[in-house]
């Protein structure tokens, strides 16, 4: 008689083929109600003992310090809460999600305050008249009803529009040739991009200006304007688009090209569709870079109180020039100048967040849901 014939091995049965082992499912987000008075407890007993020894024992004071004081002691107070009732291990696990969730929202708190200082300082000067005139009827210190920012807001559309025209395609072909190609010349090509990230956005003008605008190739318009923000962002929309490249599992080449498709078959129809949510991004990383840029736009267009909508004649200005100009021509803190300056970054905020949205909406895939 051996081993598997004794009546204890008969229970450690291997299930067989027709009666598969179950498991019950395992819900990833279930919420833990002793988690969530773990947490709500180290709240609690951080703030008690901040107010204890912060503001009654020690002769400190301030809402800073004591914020942060209550912020380590409930760290410490999660930690040991966590310890006592799940493990040492998964006790650091909830300290490690405390620490990632407190840094989120510490890197949250400066752009809520700047969203919340450019919605409550620019609201005064936005109205409709801001949207549809110029200055040609005022000069800058004129009233409200006399002037806008018009001219500003279809200038800086139409030269981010162009540079988008110029950088993307440029952009997405240098990141296939980087990702897709390769060879000796990649090196080069990859350390040039990456140079081009670090270079400050006025050289990008003074660019512009010392090899067209200089030499009378160029006037000093919008598409002059629109090239040196090409030049800026174009390292952006390449890295990023390299990055998302990459993401695409080597699978599908290997399928497509089983298939007998060729290489740039698999490419155009393989690996941009799949990649086109992240590509997508690379664009809206890519606007958002130069959107806000003024320095470029001082040496090329040089901005402009009358409407042009011809970006290739004459001057023509921008949301960036726009707010610059205000403030070298004596924006107080009170006066005129300033709420249109506030009212100025009002609408650029805007902007970056209709394409934002309209990027996201473009980046879906045929289902209707947004990708990972």
């Amino acid at each position: 008689m051996t081993a598997l014939d004794t009546p204890e091995a008969t229970v450690l049965h291997l299930p067989t083929p027709d009666q598969p082992p179950t498991e019950a499912p395992m819900e990833v987000r279930r919420v833990d109600r002793d988690l969530v008075l773990t947490y709500v407890g180290g709240a609690a007993a951080a703030v008690s003992m901040s107010w204890l020894l912060y503001e009654r024992i020690t002769p400190f004071s301030g809402f800073v310090g004591f914020v942060v004081t209550a912020w380590c002691m409930f760290v410490g107070f999660v930690y040991v809460l966590a310890r006592q009732q799940f493990g040492r291990i998964a006790a650091f696990d909830h300290l490690v999600r405390v620490l990632v969730a407190s840094a989120a929202v510490l890197a949250l708190i400066p752009l809520a305050s700047i969203i919340i200082s450019v919605v409550v300082r620019g609201y005064h000067a936005f109205s409709v008249t801001f949207l549809t005139k110029d200055f040609s009827r005022g000069a800058i210190q004129s009233k409200f009803r006399d002037a806008g920012a018009a001219h500003s807001i279809v200038g800086s559309l139409e030269v981010v529009g162009i540079a988008m025209l110029i950088s993307v395609p440029m952009g997405v072909l240098t990141a296939l040739f980087l990702n897709e190609v390769g060879g000796r010349l990649a090196r080069i090509v990859r350390t040039i991009t990456d140079a081009m990230s670090a270079v400050p956005s006025i050289v990008a003008g003074l660019f512009i200006f010392a090899v067209l605008i200089q030499s009378n190739v160029l006037q000093q318009t919008g598409f002059a304007g629109s090239l040196s923000l090409a030049i800026l962002m174009l390292p952006t929309v390449t890295r990023t688009a390299e990055v998302v490249l990459r993401l695409v599992p080597g699978g599908l080449r290997e399928a497509s090209l089983a298939l007998g498709a060729t290489e740039w078959r698999t490419t155009s129809r393989v690996v941009l569709p799949t990649a086109r949510t992240g590509l997508v991004t690379a664009v809206v990383l890519g606007v958002a870079r130069v959107i806000g840029e003024t320095a470029p736009l001082i040496m090329t267009m040089l901005g402009a109180q009358l409407f042009n909508a011809n970006p290739f004649s004459g001057k023509q200005d921008a949301l960036p020039l726009f707010i610059w100009n205000l403030k070298i021509q004596g924006a107080d803190t009170r006066g005129v100048n300033s709420d249109w300056m506030w009212s100025g970054a009002f609408v650029l905020l805007a902007l970056v967040l209709v394409l934002f949205v309209i990027a996201r909406v473009l980046g879906t895939n045929r289902m209707g849901q947004s990708t990972r």
